[in-house]
C-alpha cells in the first residue's frame, strides 16, 4: 500500500512554449505526460489547459476533452485549475467545474503573484466551494500563507466538510508574495491546519522544490511536483520531461520509507469514490 501521494503539476498558465518547447501544452502531450508520470509514481495530475496557439485557457469543451482522455488513459486522479491564468474572469473560473472533474484547486485568497496579482476575493471562494460540495468534486485547499489558513478555518466553521469527507491541503511555497519556500514557513503552516485537515502536500516553487519536498516529508506530508513549479532539475540542468520531478519525488520518498500512492489508493485519501 502506498502512503506518499505526488501530485503532478506538469505545465501551468505562465511559461510560455516558445521558452519552453518541452511544456506539454497539446492534450496529446498531456496524455502521454500524464501516462509516464503515472508510471514513475504519481497518483493525481493538477491540470491547466492551452488552446491551439499555445495560450492558457478555460475554454469547457477542451477541458471536458481533457478530463474524458485523462481518465481513459490513466487511473490518475484528475485535477482541474480553477485558478486558470491571473488573467481570467471570475465567472469563467466558476464554470471549470461544469468538466466534471474528480477534484479542483481552490485557493484560499487573495495573493501578490511576482509583478500580478492572483485573485481570489473571499465571496468567490464560498461560491467555488459551495459548487464544489453540489457537483461532488474534492477540492484541494491550495494555500499560499498563513492568512489562507486562518481562512480555511472560517470556511469549514461556515460550510461545513468537503464533499467526501476528507480535508487535503496543498502549501503553495516560493511564490513572490507568498509564503516562503523554507522549512520553518512549513512547520509554522502545518502547525495552524484546522483540526479537520486528514491530508495536506507541499508544492515549491522554482529553486524552492527539493527545500520544501524535503521539509515536507520529514513531517509526513505529501509531494506536488512538475514544469509548472519548476523548469529545471539543477542550477543549469532543465527540466525534460515532468517524470523526472515525479521519479525524483518517489526515490526521495523512499529514501523516506514512503511508497508512491496509486491513483486509486489516492482516491481512498480524498474521499473519492473508485472509478
Amino acid at each position: 500500500m502506498g502512503d506518499l501521494l505526488i501530485t503532478v503539476a506538469p505545465t501551468g498558465a505562465e511559461t510560455t512554449k516558445d521558452d519552453c518547447p518541452q511544456l506539454p501544452t497539446t492534450l496529446t502531450e498531456l496524455v502521454e505526460t500524464a501516462q509516464r508520470c503515472e508510471a514513475a509514481g504519481a497518483g493525481m495530475i493538477h491540470v491547466h489547459i492551452r488552446d491551439g496557439e499555445h495560450r492558457p485557457t478555460l475554454d469547457l469543451g477542451r477541458l471536458t476533452e481533457t478530463v474524458a482522455a485523462l481518465r481513459e488513459s490513466t487511473r490518475l486522479v484528475v485535477q482541474l485549475s480553477t485558478g486558470g491564468s491571473v488573467h481570467d474572469p471570475l465567472d469563467d473560473r466558476l464554470k471549470v467545474l461544469d468538466a466534471a472533474p474528480d477534484s479542483c484547486s481552490l485557493t484560499m485568497g487573495t495573493t501578490n503573484f511576482g509583478d500580478d496579482v492572483f485573485l481570489n476575493p473571499w465571496p468567490f471562494v464560498c461560491d467555488l466551494y459551495q459548487l464544489s460540495q453540489e457537483r461532488q468534486v474534492v477540492p484541494e485547499f491550495e494555500l499560499f500563507d498563513l492568512g489562507q489558513v486562518a481562512a480555511l478555518h472560517r470556511l469549514l466553521r461556515l460550510h461545513g466538510l468537503p464533499y467526501g469527507g476528507k480535508v487535503h491541503v496543498d502549501l503553495v511555497m516560493g511564490v513572490p508574495g507568498g509564503m516562503p519556500g523554507t522549512a520553518d514557513a512549513l512547520v509554522a503552516a502545518v502547525a495552524a491546519l484546522p483540526a479537520e485537515t486528514t491530508s495536506w502536500s507541499a508544492t515549491g516553487i522554482g529553486r524552492s522544490t527539493l527545500a520544501v519536498a524535503l521539509a515536507s516529508l520529514s513531517k509526513g506530508g505529501h509531494l506536488r511536483v512538475g514544469m509548472e513549479d519548476v523548469l529545471t532539475l539543477a542550477k543549469g540542468v532543465p527540466v525534460e520531461h515532468n517524470d523526472q520531478l515525479v521519479a525524483r519525488a518517489a526515490e526521495l520518498g523512499r529514501l523516506a520509507q514512503r511508497t508512491p500512492m496509486s491513483g486509486d489508493e489516492a482516491r481512498t485519501l480524498l474521499g473519492l469514490t473508485a472509478g
